[in-house]
């Protein structure tokens, strides 16, 4: 069930347990106020399944904070944070005590810091680092190392940088990087989380995990060996689906981008997918991700064909993985 949701032009008020499918809240107010920041996306509170922390990020925190040794509070940073609403769920679920965020923008990254604090529990104390800038350049040494560095980055490269600047970029950045990524990183759209990757090595606790929360409309093998390229060993910790978001826009231009070399691009009939992942939660879905892959393979419809499908009003998902990588050993 949904949060009652309250919303202004600035503002969303919701409740938090049933958007992180708690019982309740301890460590985070129980109602939170959010204020987002004019290049940020609210939170999708009509539909919990389109929204990207309460269907993705919060049931990989889950996943991590059952296998968490008893009693630790992990340490937790987000690349490209938003509104912070992913920092105020690692504060919730995985009890994260340190807490750094990053954004592009200054305003966004200022707007997310308040709201992570204002929205503490009565007597819940954080150590917040908070920088604007490119991945994790904005953070200084001082910030430490962490035990999750969590990354939500977008896959589709534009050319534009006043429509980066200016509007909501969460599906698109800025190209061409300059930074070397390997031809099938890049192919494939999956260069900003190759960067990420790298630019968390130094940043990662003995023992730590990015989590890399992917669309992932290529291969599972690909997005392995993407991590393995940086030097991760890498696994599924979760898989799912989601219906297609902005499906007009976004099926077309990954129909462009393929049409241009890059991909291919999957995507499935939702109904199909429903059927595929009937039964199981995240979690053992993440256990059987190549088998459900394999399974899905019959029906993948590339970018074009998804494309003509959507124009002729059948509904388009795409699978997604949060992606666990380590560098001392299989999460």
């Amino acid at each position: 069930m949904a949060p009652e949701v309250e919303k202004s032009p600035a503002r969303v008020h919701f409740a938090v347990a049933p958007y992180l499918a708690l019982p309740a809240t301890r460590r985070i107010r129980a109602d939170v106020e959010i204020e987002i920041a004019g290049r940020a996306y609210p939170p999708d509170l009509s539909d919990l399944k389109r929204d990207w922390v309460a269907s993705v990020a919060a049931p990989a925190f889950a996943v991590l904070a059952r296998r968490r040794p008893q009693n630790r509070r992990l340490s937790f940073c987000a690349i490209g944070t938003g509104t912070g609403v992913d920092a105020l769920a690692a504060i919730e679920i995985l009890e994260a005590e340190r807490i750094a965020i990053t954004d592009l923008f200054a305003d966004v990254v200022a707007i997310a810091a308040a709201n992570i604090r204002a929205n503490l529990a009565d007597g819940v104390q954080i150590a917040l680092a908070a920088g604007a800038g490119d991945l994790l350049s904005a953070l200084p040494d001082t910030a430490g190392r962490f035990d999750v560095i969590y990354e939500n980055l977008p896959n589709l490269p534009v050319a534009d940088a006043a429509a980066v600047a200016v509007g909501r970029a969460s599906g698109t950045h800025l190209a061409p990087r300059i930074e070397a990524v390997p031809d099938f990183v890049r192919k494939n759209h999956l260069t900003l989380h190759g960067l990420a990757l790298a630019a968390a090595r130094p940043k990662l606790a003995s023992g730590g995990l990015v989590l890399s929360t992917i669309g992932s409309r290529v291969p599972l093998a690909t997005i392995v060996e993407m991590s393995e390229s940086a030097g991760f060993l890498a696994q599924p910790l979760t898989f799912g689906w989601k219906l297609q978001a902005d499906a007009d826009t976004l099926i077309a231009a990954h129909a462009a981008h393929q049409a241009n070399g890059f991909g291919p691009f999957r995507f499935y009939a939702a109904d199909r997918l429903s059927a595929v992942f009937s039964g199981l939660d995240a979690e053992a879905a993440g256990a059987r991700a190549f088998e459900l892959e394999a399974e899905l393979a019959a029906y993948a419809l590339e970018a074009p064909d998804a494309l003509e499908a959507h124009r002729r009003g059948v509904a388009i998902g795409h699978t997604f993985v949060v992606l666990a990588s380590s560098l001392e050993s299989a999460p």
